[in-house]
Order: C-alpha cells, then sequence, then structure tokens
C-alpha cells in the first residue's frame, strides 16, 4: 500500500483529530470539540479486530466518557470489542500458542480496553473477564523447551522474528501496562482470583529487568542480566514509565519499600542531566509533556511530595520552550497532548488513558 492510499487516522486518538478532542474537552470547549469529533467520525469508527483503547470505537467511548456523553451505542460497539478478543485469546490458548503483544498491551490490547471499562465506574463481568485474562498472564507457559513468562512474545520488537521470543518490558507494549491495569483496579477493590499474586509476579519482573527496554531470551540464561545501555527515560518505554507503574503495585500491594523504591527513581531519573539529555522532544509519548505528567501523578500518590516539586517545576519549562517545535497536532506526539500536559490540569481524568491514574 502506498502513503497515497493509507487509510485516513481520524479515528486513532494517537495522531488523529480524535485526540485532538481530549484538548477541547479539558478546556470546556465544546464547540471545538464537536468539530474535531466530526471531523474523526467522517470515514466511519472501527469495531473491527484493529479496535483498541488507542483507535476506533474504544477510542471513541474514551474520547466521549471525558464529557459525560458516551451512549449505549457506541459502549456496545466496545462491549462487541472486547468478547472477540476474549473468544480469540480463548481459542489461542486452546491451541498452545504464545500471546502476541497486539493479544494484552496498552495501546492495541486488552490492557487498554480494560482500562476503559475500568473508567465506567462500576465493575461488570466483562471487566472481571478481562482482569483474569491479565492476570493468567502471571502463570509460566514452556516454549522450545524451557519455562517463559505467559506474555513472552515468539516475535520481537516492532514484530521482527526474534529468536527465542522476548518480553516487552514498557508502559505502552510491555507487561508495565497490565500491572498497571491490574493494581489500578486492585486500589478500587475490584480483585479476581490471583490479582495480587500476579502483580508480585509482574512486579519482581521488572525489578530484574526493568532497566531494559525488552528482555531475549539469552537474558534468561545469565545470572544476572546485562547492565543497560543508556537509554530515553520516557512514559512508554524506560524507567519513569516502568516506575510509575511500580509505585502503583506498591499501592495496591502495601509494599512500602518497593513504594520507596519507584518514588526514589523517578527523582533520581528526573535530576539527571545525562538521562534528561536523552529526552530530545515535547510529547506525550517520549518526550517532557509525558515525563511531567508522570511526574505529577507519582507526587500525588507519594506521602513526600515536596520531593518532586524542584523535577515537575524544571520538566514544565523544559516543555513551555520545546512545545512549538512540534510539528504534529495529535495528542501522543503532537501539540494537543503536550498543551495538556503544559495546563497541568486533569479535570475529565484523560491521563487515565496513559495508565498512570
Amino acid at each position: 500500500m502506498t502513503a497515497t492510499t493509507l487509510p485516513p487516522r481520524t479515528q486513532d486518538l494517537s495522531e488523529g483529530p480524535l485526540g485532538i478532542v481530549l484538548l477541547d474537552i479539558e478546556r470546556g470547549d465544546l464547540r471545538t470539540a464537536r468539530h474535531h469529533l466530526a471531523q474523526a467520525v467522517t470515514h466511519g469508527v472501527s469495531a473491527g479486530g484493529n479496535a483498541s483503547l488507542f483507535h476506533g470505537a474504544p477510542a471513541l467511548e474514551f474520547v466521549l466518557a471525558r464529557a459525560g456523553r458516551a451512549g449505549h451505542d457506541v459502549r456496545g460497539a466496545v462491549d462487541r470489542v472486547v468478547d472477540a478478543r476474549l473468544a480469540a485469546v480463548r481459542r489461542r490458548q486452546q491451541s498452545g500458542g504464545l500471546p502476541h503483544l497486539a493479544e494484552w498491551d496498552l495501546i492495541r490490547g486488552l490492557a487498554g480496553l480494560g482500562a476503559l471499562l475500568l473508567t465506567r465506574g462500576a465493575p461488570t463481568e466483562r471487566l472481571t473477564n478481562v482482569l483474569a485474562y491479565l492476570v493468567s498472564l502471571s502463570r509460566p507457559v514452556r516454549f522450545e523447551g524451557r519455562e517463559v513468562p505467559g506474555w513472552w512474545s515468539a516475535l520481537g520488537p516492532g514484530d521482527v522474528e526474534l529468536a527465542g521470543g522476548h518480553s516487552d518490558n514498557g508502559m505502552a507494549h510491555g507487561i508495565a501496562g497490565p500491572m498497571a491495569v491490574l493494581s489500578l483496579a486492585a486500589r478500587r477493590d475490584i480483585l479476581v482470583p490471583g490479582q495480587h499474586e500476579a502483580i508480585e509476579v509482574f512486579a519482581r519482573w521488572l525489578d530484574r529487568y526493568g532497566s531494559h527496554y525488552w528482555t531475549s531470551r539469552a537474558y534468561l540464561d545469565t545470572v544476572e542480566p546485562p547492565s543497560p545501555q543508556p537509554a530515553r527515560p520516557s512514559w512508554c518505554y524506560g524507567r519513569p514509565g516502568i516506575a510509575r507503574a511500580q509505585q502503583l503495585a506498591a499501592l495496591a500491594l502495601n509494599d512500602q519499600a518497593r513504594r520507596r523504591a519507584a518514588e526514589d527513581t523517578v527523582v533520581r531519573t528526573l535530576t539527571d542531566p545525562g538521562h534528561l539529555a536523552l529526552i530530545t522532544d515535547a510529547t506525550l509519548c517520549h518526550g517532557w509533556a509525558g515525563l511531567v505528567t508522570l511526574a505529577r501523578a507519582v507526587a500525588a500518590d507519594s506521602p513526600t511530595p515536596e520531593r518532586f516539586a524542584s523535577a515537575i517545576g524544571d520538566l514544565q519549562q523544559r516543555l513551555a520552550t520545546d512545545l512549538d517545535r512540534l510539528s504534529k497536532p495529535g495528542f501522543m506526539e503532537g501539540r494537543s497532548g503536550a498543551q495538556l500536559a503544559l495546563e497541568a490540569t486533569n479535570t475529565t481524568n484523560w491521563t487515565s488513558v496513559l495508565l498512570i491514574t
């Protein structure tokens, strides 16, 4: 398919007008929101296999719900998406195959759909089914003659063939996402059997491997994982996003030592000039906007929020300086998402789409 025939991304929360609506609603500008929504649904709204928290009907529900306008028709379409995904999981499990990242991650999979169901308020059987599935990922499986985590993927990052498979560790596409969903649910007393134990499994994995974007088969055969290479400290991948997920896990498990360690990681990372030098833009996904939004959430859940005040102020200034350099208008990698972070309000709880609240 050539660039000129690619389908429009209007219903894409990351880059299309659907994501821009989040800024309109947070500002209370419903007139502009209706204009952007009309653009978003011009080419229809997907409720098929590509629908996810960041695309199609689920993305539309999340956006409309920020204004209290998500109706039964949209929610019904999302329910059918979730049911189809869970049915596909059962077929895959019966076949004995490993999951694809898109089955369970935040951006494309059931972690994101679970996060959306959490925003509806009262728990439903559909939500508990999703949580039970995420718990099931904590149980090890056999692959190529050895035991691997239940979320292990035969394909590597970017769906590239990788000998022995891998574990993705980040918030956007890795196991930190399901851990955050289960932790957020537990904090609201929404529990399924094995939930706390699963959070512990994921947290211990990230204790060991969370300094790496992903873990290859070779890492499993070493006494200690290799020292991590310098890497961008972002929300989507890297230590800050994982540290927020660890803090959420600690709050769910009432683990004060883990909470302190997670908060220490955030402070240390966001005050290290070497780490900050690796950030190159103002975006939510992997730039200043994501870091300052995440830091505010960590501080709000810390018994010592003053520890984060200096870092938040510095990040806010860096964001303000770099925002106008963004060429895209959208949410995750564009100006609307960065502007949401700069304005520092969360009246609509838009940050829940990032799994940090």
